[in-house]
C-alpha cells in the first residue's frame, strides 16, 4: 500500500455515489504532461516529465497529492511508471531506476543503447520498451540479465502494464492499445483510444465493485485562443498550452467476429441542403437523392428523421436513401432539406492476420464485376497506373499483405494538400501531391489491377473531442476512405491519407482495419449525394444548386460494450 486514505467527507457525498467511475474522466491538478500510470490499487500513480512529480490521484474526485516533494530533481523528463510490491521503477533517458516510497533515492537498475520509455514489473521479470531500438526489452528483476526481447506492436513511444499473462501496451502514434501474450508477445486484439496520443496505462480496480477499469493517460498541447491584457488592439491570440488527463478505456472483444470496439459516443448527425443557386435554374420533376447512416458492426442508427420538408425512403445495394421530391422548383426558390439522426459510434479494429486469410477463396464473378472494374474514372488503362500496380506488390500474394502493401506504396509517393476539384489518379500520383478523394481514387485502381476488390467510404469526420459535449460542432471538409474485401471475412476498411504522418515511414496501421469513434459511415460503394430531372443541363452539378450545412453534437459517452 503506497497511499493511505485520509478521513474525508468525500464517501458520504450524495454525488459521489452517483459517480459513474466508467465514463468520469480523471483530471489531476497541478500537473502538465502525465507520462507513465500506475496503481497502488487505492489510488492512480503517475509522472508528471515537466514538473518531476511523482503524484497520486484519487479518481473519483481528481485530489492530487505530490508523493516526491524533495527528490523532483531526480524524475525530471522520467517516463514509464510501475509499481511492484513496495518498489516504484521508472525510465529516464536510456536508463531503467528503481526505489522506494520510503527512500526515493533512485538506484540504476539497466540502461539501454537509447532512450527506455515504458517499463512494467511482474514477480521476477521486468519490461521495458524501447521505440528506437523497434522492442521490448525483458530483464530479469534479480539480476538485471536481459532474457529476451519482443518487437513493438507499433511505431510510437509506447508505454505498458500487465494484468496476469497479458501484457498491455499504448502507442502515442498508433492511438492504440494492445493486448499480448505475455510469454509469446503475440498481439491477441488491439483498441483505438477515443483520444489522441496516449502515454501511459494501468488497471485499477472499481471501489465499488471491485472490476478492474483499464485507464490511460493522454498527454498533448491543444490551440487556444487567449485574452492578451496588454494588447488593445488586438487582445486575441493563437496560442498553445498542455492537455494531460486519465480516461477509462473500455473494450470487448468479439473473437470470432475478428473485432474489438473501443469508446463510443451517443451523437447527432445532420446534413441538410439549402438552396442557393449560383445561376437561374428553374426544374420540373426534381429528385434530390441523399445517403443516410449505415449500418456497421461500430455504428448504430438510432432514429433518423427530415429537416425542412419530408422525404421518402429507399433502398440501394442494402443502404438507406432519403428522396426529396419536387414538382417544380423556381429559379430562385428558397428551401432547406435533408435529414438529421441519431447514432451510435464506438471505435473498431478488426484482428485479422495474413495467416488466416492465406486460404482464401476467390472472388464471386459478381464481385469482380462490380469492384474490380474501372467505374470512376480511376486510369486503370494508362502506362503508369498499371505499372504503379506491378510495382506496389510486387511477388507478394497474400491479400493482407498486399493492400498494405499498396497503401504503403501510396504514402512513399504521395504528400496531402486539399484542392477545389480531383484530379485522375495518374494525374494525382505523378504530381505527388493529393487530397483524400484522389488517394482513395489511387488506391482503388491499383487495389482493382491486382485483384482485390474495394470501394469508396465516406462522409464525414464528428470534430473529434468528447470533451464538447452537447454543443453544436460543424466540420470543416468532408472526408473518404475505402473498403477491401476478404473473401469469406467480409469488407475492412481502410483510411485513405490519414496514416501518410511519418516521412518516408514505418507507417502507423491504426486505421489500417480500423476507425476511431468520430467517422460517420455513410455510402458505401454509393453514391452520397445525385440529383436527376427531365430538363436538369449536363453542366450543372449539386454545388450550383446548394449549399450544405453539416452539424454534430456529441451527446453522451455510452457505457462499455457488451459481449453477446
Amino acid at each position: 500500500m503506497l497511499l493511505e486514505s485520509s478521513p474525508t467527507r468525500t464517501h458520504s457525498n450524495p454525488f459521489t455515489q452517483k459517480l459513474d467511475l466508467q465514463r468520469r474522466t480523471v483530471r489531476p491538478i497541478a500537473v502538465y504532461a502525465l507520462q507513465g500510470l500506475a496503481s497502488d490499487g487505492k489510488h492512480l500513480l503517475a509522472l508528471d516529465s515537466v514538473r518531476g512529480y511523482l503524484v497520486g490521484v484519487d479518481c473519483t474526485n481528481d485530489n492530487t497529492t505530490i508523493l516526491n516533494p524533495l527528490h523532483v530533481n531526480e524524475f525530471l523528463d522520467a517516463t514509464g511508471l510501475a509499481i511492484w510490491e513496495k518498489e516504484v521503477w521508472f525510465t529516464r533517458e536510456n536508463g531503467v531506476y528503481r526505489c522506494t516510497l520510503s527512500d526515493l533515492t533512485p538506484q540504476p537498475f539497466a540502461a539501454l543503447p537509447y532512450d527506455a520509455n515504458g517499463v512494467a514489473v511482474w514477480e521476477s521479470t521486468v519490461y521495458v520498451t524501447c521505440q528506437k531500438s523497434g522492442y521490448i526489452f525483458i530483464f530479469d528483476r534479480h539480476t538485471g540479465r536481459r532474457i529476451t526481447q519482443f518487437s513493438l506492436p507499433g511505431v510510437g513511444v509506447e508505454n505498458l502494464t500487465i494484468r496476469g499473462e497479458e501484457l498491455w501496451v499504448c502507442d502515442d502514434v498508433e492511438r492504440s492499445v494492445y493486448c499480448m501474450d505475455r510469454a509469446t508477445g503475440e498481439v491477441r486484439f488491439s483498441v483505438i483510444t477515443p483520444y489522441d496520443a496516449p502515454s501511459g496505462l494501468t488497471f485499477h480496480p472499481d471501489p465499488k465493485t471491485g472490476e478492474d477499469i483499464l485507464y490511460v493517460a493522454y498527454a498533448q498541447e491543444e490551440l487556444y485562443i487567449r485574452d492578451n491584457p496588454n494588447d488593445l488592439d488586438n487582445p486575441y491570440e493563437l496560442t498553445n498550452r498542455d492537455r494531460t488527463f486519465i480516461h477509462p478505456l473500455h473494450f470487448y472483444y468479439y473473437e470470432s467476429d475478428h473485432y474489438a470496439l473501443s469508446n463510443g459516443f451517443l451523437i447527432e448527425m445532420s446534413y441538410v441542403e439549402e438552396l442557393s443557386p449560383l445561376e437561374e435554374v428553374p426544374l420540373t420533376n426534381l429528385e434530390w437523392r441523399i445517403a443516410m447512416p449505415a449500418e456497421t458492426d461500430r455504428q448504430k442508427v438510432l432514429h433518423v428523421e427530415p429537416v425542412g420538408i419530408p422525404f421518402t425512403e429507399e433502398t440501394q445495394d442494402g443502404q438507406r436513401v432519403a428522396v426529396f421530391r419536387f414538382d417544380k422548383l423556381a429559379a430562385q426558390e428558397g428551401q432547406i432539406f435533408g435529414w438529421k439522426a441519431l447514432l451510435e459510434v464506438r471505435g473498431i479494429k478488426y484482428c485479422l492476420t495474413p495467416r488466416q486469410v492465406e486460404n482464401s477463396s476467390s472472388l464471386s464473378n459478381d464481385f469482380q464485376e462490380r469492384y474490380l472494374l474501372d467505374d470512376d474514372e480511376l486510369a486503370m488503362d494508362t502506362l503508369l497506373i498499371r505499372a504503379a500496380a506491378r510495382e506496389a506488390i510486387g511477388t507478394e500474394t497474400n491479400i493482407l499483405r498486399k493492400i498494405l502493401k499498396i497503401r504503403n506504396y501510396v504514402y512513399d509517393r504521395m504528400s496531402y494538400g486539399i484542392k477545389p476539384y480531383i484530379d485522375t489518379p495518374d494525374v494525382a500520383l505523378d504530381r505527388g501531391i493529393g487530397s483524400c478523394g484522389e488517394y482513395v481514387g489511387i488506391l482503388l485502381a491499383l487495389a482493382r489491377l491486382n485483384g482485390i476488390a474495394c470501394r469508396t467510404v465516406g462522409r464525414y469526420k464528428c470534430p473529434a473531442d468528447p470533451d464538447k459535449k452537447n454543443v453544436p460542432l460543424q466540420p470543416d471538409f468532408n472526408h473518404v476512405w475505402i473498403e477491401f474485401y476478404v473473401p469469406g471475412f467480409g469488407w475492412f476498411p481502410m483510411e485513405s491519407n490519414v496514416d501518410d504522418v511519418i516521412e518516408g515511414g514505418p507507417y502507423p496501421t491504426r486505421f489500417f482495419m480500423g476507425l476511431p469513434w468520430f467517422h460517420a459511415e455513410i455510402a458505401k460503394g454509393i453514391p452520397f449525394e445525385r440529383i436527376s430531372a427531365p430538363d436538369l443541363p449536363e453542366d450543372i452539378s449539386i454545388g450550383d444548386l446548394a449549399l450544405n450545412h453539416v452539424r454534430f453534437t456529441i451527446l453522451e459517452e455510452l457505457p462499455p460494450p457488451l459481449g453477446e
